[in-house]
């Protein structure tokens, strides 16, 4: 395993082969509140992901022991002025596109708190893996601002227009059983076991044609929102992209020849 940090808080973690990439949030005396010096280091980090060939999943993960993310940092918040706000915007941005841009999977390994910002981050991800300690929610109305990391679009995508509105309207937080049969988190699993589930989980796709998984995450995306006929069209196209790519070729042959593939990632 290889480490490379991106700024004091940010740790990323090359596993087995490389093609999995943890991304470990690394502030835990604060329990990884977003700071703009944090933000910047997310950002950073996924862009180096995002460019990184090898790369087939990544994982997001905390390594604080009762929290994954308690959201954006509010005491450095009060200390801006309206312009200094202003000018924080495009930063705090920066982190949740680029977590949401990942053209790989991602994966979130949630214990304790995810709120805010927090759990933003998590959204943003393609599935969430959580243990029983975790607490979810957005309660950004209860301090005067709105879910601004991807919240108020990202949450109704998962749970409906309803349902989205009532946990953001009520700010409320919601414990990990109840969370799960919302569907606000993937998976369940037993306390202390998210990261090594959702490395595990991690593991098992990174297996798969990288060329394969990029446009499968591709059509998935590009298709939320769209009506039948042109989600299929977004779809064809996604499957025109890998038809005729070395890793169909040597996947069609591997599964003929009875041997694991050795994807040539093109």
């Amino acid at each position: 395993m290889s480490e490379e940090r991106f700024g004091e808080f940010v740790l990323v973690r090359r596993h087995g082969d490389g093609h999995v990439a943890e991304l470990a949030l690394d502030r835990p005396k604060v329990m990884n509140a977003v700071s703009s010096e944090m933000a910047r280091s997310i950002g950073a980090a996924c862009s180096a992901l995002a460019g990184d060939r090898d790369v087939r999943v990544v994982v997001i993960t905390s390594t604080h022991e009762r929290a994954f993310c308690v959201g954006a940092d509010l005491k450095e918040r009060n200390t801006f002025s309206d312009a200094e706000l202003v000018r924080q915007r495009p930063v705090s941005r920066g982190a949740y596109t680029g977590v949401l841009e990942l053209p790989v999977p991602t994966v979130a390994a949630v214990h304790g708190f995810a709120l805010g910002g927090g759990f933003e981050l998590a959204l943003a991800c393609d599935v969430i893996v959580a243990d029983r300690t975790a607490v979810v929610g957005l309660p950004e109305v209860s301090v005067g601002v709105i879910p601004g990391g991807g919240g108020t679009q990202l949450l109704p995508r998962r749970v409906g227009a309803g349902r989205a509105a009532e946990l953001i309207f009520s700010a409320r937080r919601v414990e990990a059983a109840e969370a799960r049969e919302l569907g606000l988190v993937d998976v369940l699993v037993d306390e202390g076991r998210d990261r090594e589930e959702a490395l595990a989980l991690g593991e098992r796709i990174g297996a798969n044609s990288p060329v394969g998984l990029r446009a499968a995450k591709r059509a998935l995306r590009l298709g939320q929102g769209l009506d039948l006929r042109a989600g299929l069209e977004v779809e064809d196209a996604a499957w025109r992209a890998v038809a005729f790519s070395g890793d169909r070729a040597e996947g069609v042959a591997a599964f003929n020849e009875k041997r694991k593939p050795q994807w040539p990632g093109e």
